[in-house]
């Protein structure tokens, strides 16, 4: 990944992040911390964001040179405070996310449907806010990409309050792209299938969505964390610098099969 130039008649384009500076949330685990590691070994200076600060401290005794971020997304009016005195960024990746509890749509709880949109849906658009307008004021060529899913694209039972998050996250996306697109900022969505993150190994359904979707996928298998950061370090990059306003579904083509296993 490092140092691998693609040339053209025209221009040299690189998945070498040096110099560049991105900000990541949920960077304490899961897909973020792993995005983190990637970024951070090309020579980006990562920002992690996460509530958690014992997997933030762990990730920069990894690697030190990781810039720590303690905040926590549903907090709207702190979290913006933490992000204005960053300097401007040339990257903002909005991965983190939180489950919550699954309910019948007919009685989904009122607090259960605020708390899922004011982290996944709500937080993303704080941080797209601050981060973008800095992109603006600064005339940097950035690039967003907002960890959505396919629970955005079709509906998965009982999950009201994710499924709306992520769909809303979707159209955050086109808007963005919209509104930011003439000032070169791309702004994009990854769709992930399910990850056997701690998200998911730490919940009691764990196990029965890995056999779900494992018999719907038709590459037959769950997506490896990894598979996950190299859709985006593309869209990070120069080689995606016409892609804006796109969902990449990352789902082993697990939306193209209509058919149910019996």
């Amino acid at each position: 990944m490092t140092g691998y130039v693609f040339k053209t008649a025209s221009t040299v384009m690189s998945f070498d992040f040096n110099s560049k500076k991105v900000l990541i949330t949920g960077a304490g685990r899961g897909i973020g911390r792993a995005l983190a590691i990637a970024l951070n070994e090309t020579g980006c200076k990562v920002y992690a964001l996460s509530r958690t600060k014992s997997t933030l401290d762990s990730l920069v005794a990894e690697h030190p040179k990781v810039v720590p971020i303690v905040a926590d997304l549903s907090n709207w009016d702190d979290t913006r405070r933490k992000l204005e005195d960053l300097e401007p960024l040339d990257g903002l990746v909005n991965n983190a996310a939180i489950l919550g509890e699954k309910y019948p749509s007919v009685d989904f709880p009122r607090d259960s449907i605020d708390k899922l949109l004011n982290t996944n849906l709500l937080g993303a658009i704080n941080c797209a806010q601050v981060v973008g307008k800095k992109m603006i004021d600064s005339k940097i060529k950035g690039s967003i990409v907002n960890i959505s899913s396919v629970a955005g694209i079709g509906a998965f039972d009982t999950n009201l309050a994710y499924n709306v998050a992520k769909a809303g996250l979707d159209m955050v996306t086109k808007q963005f792209a919209l509104e930011l697109g003439p000032y070169q900022i791309r702004v994009n969505s990854v769709n992930p299938t399910l990850v056997m993150t701690p998200m998911i190994t730490n919940i009691k359904e764990g196990v029965l969505y890995e056999k779900a979707f494992i018999a719907r996928t038709p590459m037959g298998r769950i997506a490896k964390v990894e598979e996950m950061v190299g859709p985006i370090l593309y869209l990070l990059s120069d080689f995606s610098s016409m892609v804006s306003g796109q969902m990449h579904p990352v789902d082993g083509g697990m939306l193209s099969n209509i058919a149910v296993k019996i």
